[in-house]
This record gives C-alpha cells, structure tokens and sequence, in this order.
C-alpha cells in the first residue's frame, strides 16, 4: 500500500487530533485508507426539486425549495422544540426541531429563502419534516447532485461527524488518490466481468456524478471483496487438503453392506444417495474430509451419518458421533444401537451423568478397539477419552459446538480423522458459500416418501378456546402436545413468570388426573430437566410446557402438535426447528402461532413465511433477508463478517460469480505464481496472515 494511504488520519484537512481521536474510537478509522474503505451506505439524488403540494404523492426523502414564513419556540430544557413554517408557492410545510434549537434558531430569518431536504411525514392535516437538513447557499447547492450518505452516530454527530461531516473528509480525500491506487485484479477478469478500475471505483463510490457511475463502483467493490473471501476459503482448503493427510476408506467393506442389503429399515430417498456417493468419494482418499452436511428436520442425516461410520468400521476403524445435549447423545445412541441390533458393532454412550464404572470400562473397550462407535456429548473430546484408531468423526448441530471444542476432536488420533458436521437448520445457498467454503457442501433437499406435511396456523389471543379445545382432542386421540414459550436473556424473569402462568392455566384447563403435564426451563437442575423430558418421551405426560431448550433434542413421534406461545419473539429459524419437533410419526400434525394483536411488519412476514411453507430452505433466504448473516450464523465464531459493503443478504449472485472467478484462477495457477497474478497473491498473504485457520475445523 502507498505512503499516503498509510498516512494517519489526523493529518486530512477537517480532521485534527480530536475528531482523530474519535474517528478511531467510534469508526475504526485510523488512516487515509480507512477512510477511503468507509463506504456510504446510500445515495440522496439531489438534482431534483418537489413541490409542498407533492408531497403526498412521495415516499421516503423530498427536496423543497421555498422560504421561511414564521419561527415559533416553545417549552424548556429538554423539552424545548423549535417549528418553523416553511412554504412555496404551492403550500405550507412544518418544519422541527427537537435538538439545538438555539442553533438553528439564529438561522431562521423570516423571508429567507433555503434548500430543505429530509423525510416528510403527516400528523393530522398538516406535513412536517424533522430535523431537516438545510442549504442556505443558493449558489454552490447542488454542485454534487448525487450526494453519498454515511453511517454516523451520536458522538460523531456531536463533533460536526454526521453523514455530512464524513462527506466533507471523503470529498478532501479523494483528489489526492488519483493516480495511487494500485490494481490488484487481473486485466483478464476486469474484461471478463466488465469491471471498472479499483481507482475509477473508490472515486464513484464517494463521488459518483451519476447512478450507473455509483452502482458501477460498487459492484466493482463488492465483486473484490467476496473475490478475496472466496478466494481465501478455497486457499485453505487446499493447503488442509495438502497438510491434512488422512486415512483412506479403500473397500466400501461388509459392514456397509450388510446394513445396506439386509437391516436398513427402508428405502433411501435420491438425495441421501446422492450425498452418501459423495461422502463415500471423500473418505476413499488418504486425504481428510471435511464436509458439511445441510438437511432440513426429518431429512434422514442421522442415517446417512451412521451409514458414514460404517465406511469406517467396515475398514478397521472406529467412528464417533458427538451431540450437544445429552438427551439427543441418548437417542442417537438407542436409535442406532436398535438399527444394528442384529449387526456385529459395539455400540457405547458416554455423558456427563455415565458412571465411573462404565466410564472406565468404555475407556479400555476404546483403546483396544473393542468399540466401533462411540456416541456422545462434550464428554467425547475429554483428554482421558481415547481411541485406538477413530477414523470419522460426526459432529450434530455444528453450531451449538465452539471451535475450540471442535478442534479437540481432530487431535483424536495420528492423522486427523474424516469429520462429517451436520445441521438441520437449512442455510442458504449465499451463506453456506461464504461460511462454509472451505468445507464441501452437501444438501439433503428431499424428505422421505410417505412423510405428512404440518399444517401451520396463526391465532390471535381470542381464539384461545378453539386452540384448547383442539387440543384436548388431539390428546383424546392419544397424541401429545408441546406448548413452548420465549425466553430471552435481557427479560429472563419476566419470561419465566410468562412461562409459570401459562403452565398454570394449562393445569386449570387440563387437571389432573384425566391429564398430565411435563414442564421444563432454564432453571431447572439438569437432572430434573432430564427426568421431566424423559416423562414426556416414555409418554407418561401429555403435554410438555418448556422455553425453547426443546429446540434441538426430542424425538417424540406420538407428538402431534406444537403450540408456539408469543410466536412473534422467535426468529424464523427458531420457528421452523420448533415446529420440527413435531410431524414424526403416521399421524398428521399440526403447529400454532400464538400472538397478541399487535405485530411490527418483519413480524407479520415471519409468521405468514412460516403458514406458507415447510421447506427450510425458502424459510431460510427470508430469514437471511430479514435479520442478515450474522445473526444467522453467528459472527463471533465465523471470523468471516468482515465485509465493508458486499451483503449477503442482497449479494447472493455476486458470491456465486466470485466465487466462480477464485475457483478458476486456482484451477490454472494454484500457488499463484503467474506475474498478473502477484497482486492477488500479495494481498492474499496479508489476509492469511491476519487470520487463524480455524476452516479445517469446520
């Protein structure tokens, strides 16, 4: 990078040492080149004129032009507002203020004419626009028509470091970069994706003269920074493929195809087939695999994985699955254990609650290699647990696991065993490009054949007797019932006595002894969390009230309905696993989404997705769309959310054609070592460099 990008930002004209200081405290801005990598958010065109009697026929932003008619200032303190009205010759608008009042005041001047630009909203008959931006130089306004807006805050604004303010640095800025910006993408892909020079696109993104020039730019900018992320994600993956050397699966053996022919409980969907070829192409290899592997609830992941430790045990090897709680390490274990009943493979279960005894007896079974699969929770990666020779590792619902936990895993043997991180929360395509790029993806996208689909309904409050009533028949029926309410940290208490009131309705409407009821929380001791849903799942209870520690983790197929209580505080993910908690058995079933009346837009959206649709995947891109990546995906662990202008939400077909580019360039030139490609291979060093590889870990 050149001298003057490296030059430290209080040295830019309008920024001195104590908006510097700021610059960096609120906006991570320490140089020349952070400032120029401040990308604004949107763009006020400014080139247009409306009219006061226009303004109900706009949405979002107007720009009037016309004079001050009269200033009025009224209350004290804080809760001083100052109004001034403002007209042409068409109308009469408010406009307010409920901050520096003082300030504004003084330029106020009855008959003064000026440029007010801001969101016009109605009150009654009459418009009003708050905190209006104001141009009083007549003569110089609209120089810049096309005018970028910049993310700020109260601090900033404070120090005159509003979107304005940062307009005014960028706009002292970007003359001086002209001629020293080097570029660091080929002249064959600038051709090949109609690219504009990195120079010709930090100037537009600050001050495009047009709308083409602005989007230009930023496409320009968003393709490089998805490039380079892709292209660092496939980097890694092909120096753990090269490092990682792993043990190769050389028969399909006849463990795998005993199981195949002869116990398999019934027909693999195509999509299950189509994954297990993939994984069986993987584990064939002496190199390790690291695969993720996506399926909506009910999908069958859990017989595809155990299928992939028969690959291992059919080859000498021993497989460990580790899951997140301990009531899902169980049912893993029994389901499994009951599908090779009649197979020769030692099954064995450790948790937290395994006893001493057992505990040392599965220790010695493992390291003579007497057991072939081991099923478990975090216990699995305990430094006294050891295999002779663990070959797979499965690892379920790969997001409620650190890295830190994951990465014991690998240190379970001399070579790194394959490792399969599975999940049931559908991820979409854009996002499972980005985050898990460096893995190879394989999607289940298909359900078993015979498989009913759950009818979704929202009720309001009032339609609380009809919702009991048909509960009490589902249960006349023999079926069980979920009921689960919100909790959230920030309001734990208060959801707790949300929960403990709802359970004692429930035991008014539903007494004892025609009913029974299961209740579990967060601040139950684990032992009596377990035992109550162990009541549920051996069917001595029918109804089960519980926050949402029944997310992941219960497989009752006598449950037939799920009642979401305050269904408009849950995320879409948390509603569709919710909802798949029910729907495994022959019978139909059924979820609830109980609200109040009052619901914000994005809520409206969340719950109609979920009326809509079963399939996770479609639930999934509106969830990205609505809440973004992060919240999706979690970017304390991701490390990969450094994106200063791409958006995943709204980016999806510039990943694909990125990552399209990376994967050629290292196809033809995998160490990068073609001249046009050392500006690539240069600021890839720097990327690498400043960031662990946590990819092999998934």
């Amino acid at each position: 990078m050149n001298t003057l990008l490296q030059t430290p930002i209080e040295y830019l004209k309008g920024v001195g040492p104590q908006r510097a200081q700021l610059l960096k405290k609120e906006a991570r801005i320490f140089t020349y080149a952070d400032l120029l990598h401040y990308y604004p958010f949107r763009y006020v065109d400014r080139s247009h004129f409306h009219k006061v009697n226009q303004l109900a026929t706009l949405e979002g932003y107007a720009q009037l032009k016309g004079n001050i008619i009269s200033v009025n200032e009224a209350g004290t303190g804080r809760a001083k507002r100052l109004t001034a009205k403002f007209g042409d010759e068409t109308g009469v608008i408010d406009l307010v203020w409920f901050k520096g009042a003082n300030w504004i005041k003084k330029k106020l001047t009855p008959g003064v004419t000026l440029i007010v630009y801001g969101k016009a909203k109605k009150y009654g008959a009459n418009w009003n626009i708050s905190h209006p931006e104001l141009e009083f130089e007549l003569q110089t306004a609209g120089e810049s028509k096309f005018q970028p807006v910049y993310r700020s805050g109260e601090l900033l604004s404070a120090k005159g470091l509003n979107a304005k303010g940062f307009a005014k640095l960028t706009a002292n800025l970007v003359p001086q970069i002209k001629g020293k910006i080097p570029e660091n993408l080929p002249l064959t892909v600038l051709r090949k994706y109609g690219l504009i020079s990195k120079e010709e696109a930090l100037i537009n993104i600050h001050l495009p003269l047009t709308t083409d020039l602005a989007k230009r730019a930023q496409f320009r900018l968003k393709f490089e920074e998805l490039f380079f992320l892709q292209l660092e994600l496939l980097m890694r993956k092909q120096i753990t493929a090269a490092k990682n050397v792993g043990y190769a699966f050389e028969e399909v053996g006849d463990v795998f195809t005993t199981f195949y022919e002869h116990h398999i409980p019934f027909e693999l969907t195509g999509a299950q087939k189509r994954v297990l070829k993939e994984i069986r192409a993987d584990v064939k290899q002496p190199v390790q695999m690291n695969r993720l592997l996506q399926g909506d609830v009910g999908s069958g992941k859990t017989l595809v994985a155990l299928l992939s430790m028969l690959f291992a045990v059919g080859n000498g090897f021993q497989a460990a699955l580790m899951a997140p709680t301990e009531i899902l390490a169980i049912q893993h274990y029994e389901g499994i254990s009951e599908l090779l009943e009649k197979m020769d493979v030692k099954v064995a279960l450790l948790t937290g609650s395994t006893k001493t005894k057992a505990r040392r007896e599965l220790h010695e079974g493992l390291e003579s290699g007497e057991i072939d699969i081991l099923i478990g929770t975090h216990a699995l990666i305990e430094p006294k647990v050891k295999f002779k020779n663990l070959g797979i590792a499965v690892i379920d619902e790969q997001h409620r696991f650190g890295v830190a936990q994951r990465a014991k895993l690998q240190k379970k043997n001399i070579h790194p065993p394959h490792v399969l991180v599975m999940t049931a929360t559908p991820i979409p395509r854009t996002l499972a490009m980005t985050f898990y790029g460096d893995l190879d993806v394989s999607v289940i996208d298909e359900l078993p054949p015979g498989r009913k689909p759950i009818e979704t309904q929202h009720r309001y409050e009032k339609s609380r007797p009809l919702v009991w009533k048909f509960m009490k028949d589902q249960i006349t029926k023999g079926r069980q019932i979920y009921v689960v309410y919100p909790l959230i940290e920030e309001s734990e208490s208060m959801d707790y006595l949300n929960l403990m009131d709802g359970y004692e309705s429930i035991m008014r409407s539903f007494p004892r002894p025609e009913y029974q009821i299961s209740i579990v929380h967060g601040k139950m001791k684990p032992e009596d969390k377990e035992y109550e849903m162990r009541r549920f799942v051996n069917g001595e209870t029918q109804i089960m009230v519980a926050t949402t520690v029944i997310e992941v983790g219960v497989n009752v197929p006598n449950a037939s309905m799920m009642i979401i209580e305050s269904a408009e505080r849950f995320g879409l993910s948390q509603l569709h696993q919710l909802r798949g908690r029910v729907g495994r058995g022959a019978e139909k079933s059924y979820c609830t989404l109980m609200t109040g009346n009052k619901l914000s837009k994005e809520g409206k959206r969340r719950l109609e997705t979920m009326v809509e649709t079963n399939d996770g995947f479609k639930i999934s891109e509106v969830d990205l769309e609505l809440r973004g990546p992060g919240d999706i995906m979690g970017t304390q662990q991701s490390g990969l959310l450094e994106l200063a202008i791409a958006d995943l939400a709204t980016d999806g077909q510039i990943v694909g054609i990125a990552r399209e580019c990376a994967r050629d360039i290292l196809k033809n030139d995998p160490k990068l070592a073609n001249t046009h490609h050392h500006a690539i291979r240069d600021k890839l060093r720097r990327i690498l460099k400043s960031k662990p590889n946590w990819g092999k870990i998934a």
